[in-house]
């Protein structure tokens, strides 16, 4: 039986992954944060010496986009010095690594979806610390996995304490005052289940380097917010807003979307519509019984 280590493993993707490793018969391991410590170089190489396995996927991240302009150092350590330690610790051991990263790396000025091979122009700390984290795997492995992606939303975040997007909205049309959501920002919000599929189907079938797995057409935040009341059947006062109304510490990309088209090339499924992956995660989330 094929052994995968997850670490990250009790986040939205984690667990995703865990479920469809074990889907497809693998034996998995996840560890998160409080049993392996990725920035702690001898624990993460004890851990992956100790269990051996064939695929190792790191979810783990620090992804507090803005907090990381006050403690750059911070998500650093943890989005590229740690991804060092894992690209070491399979070096020894001959595991397959498999990294997520992210569509903040690029400045958004392009204006079409991004492929692989544009140029990167990470705008914040963090989005600086996502891309050194892919240098990071590629210059100590020769076949690393680089798997960008853009806004992911999945299940598993009710029982985190981030949640996402979607909890976000919900939670804010409960509060009964108007929400604002940027219109001029575009992105390719991504189901983490599909996400995790997809990520595996690569691994299997033992591609490397940089793929992007998006959630498929360019959606704009706001527009996604409002297909998110409609599937919800709410109908709460939502208001366009737009980056000079709405400050953030970090500067993020205007348009990061993603395109699919190498992943397709590949031999992949298609993403589904985003309604389709909104209205797969609601299902989901009444059978949970959220």
């Amino acid at each position: 039986m094929k052994r995968a280590a997850v670490f990250g493993a009790a986040g939205q993707l984690g667990v995703e992954l865990v479920r469809e490793l074990k889907e497809r018969r693998y034996s998995v391991i996840g560890w998160d944060r409080g049993q392996v410590d990725i920035t702690d170089l001898p624990a993460v190489e004890s851990a992956l010496a100790s269990y051996e396995p064939a695929l190792v996927f790191n979810c783990a991240a620090y992804n507090q986009v803005d907090v990381a302009e006050k403690e750059p150092q911070a998500a650093f350590q943890v989005n590229a010095l740690a991804v060092r330690n894992l690209a070491v610790a399979c070096r020894q051991t001959d595991a397959r690594l498999v990294v997520f990263s992210t569509d903040y790396v690029f400045d958004g000025f392009a204006r079409h979806p991004y492929v692989e091979d544009d140029p990167t122009h990470p705008l914040s700390a963090y989005a600086v610390s996502k891309l050194a984290g892919e240098f990071y795997a590629r210059a100590y492995l020769e076949r690393a996995l680089v798997v960008r992606t853009s806004g992911v939303f999945g299940p598993g975040a009710l029982h985190t304490a981030r949640g996402n997007f979607l909890e976000l909205m919900l939670r804010l049309a409960k509060g009964g005052s108007p929400i604002r959501v940027v219109e001029d920002h575009v992105a390719s919000p991504t189901y983490a289940p599909l996400l995790a599929a997809r990520t595996i189907d690569l691994a299997e079938r033992d591609h490397y380097g940089i793929f992007h797995v998006g959630g498929g057409a360019p959606v704009s935040w706001f527009r996604f917010a409002r297909m998110i009341f409609e599937a919800a059947g709410l109908q709460p006062m939502l208001l366009a807003t737009n980056e000079r109304e709405y400050r953030t510490p970090a500067r993020r990309p205007r348009y990061s979307a993603l395109s699919n088209a190498k992943m397709e090339r590949a031999g992949l499924e298609q993403m589904p519509p985003l309604r389709d992956a909104i209205a797969a995660y609601f299902s989901k989330r009444q059978a949970d019984g959220a």
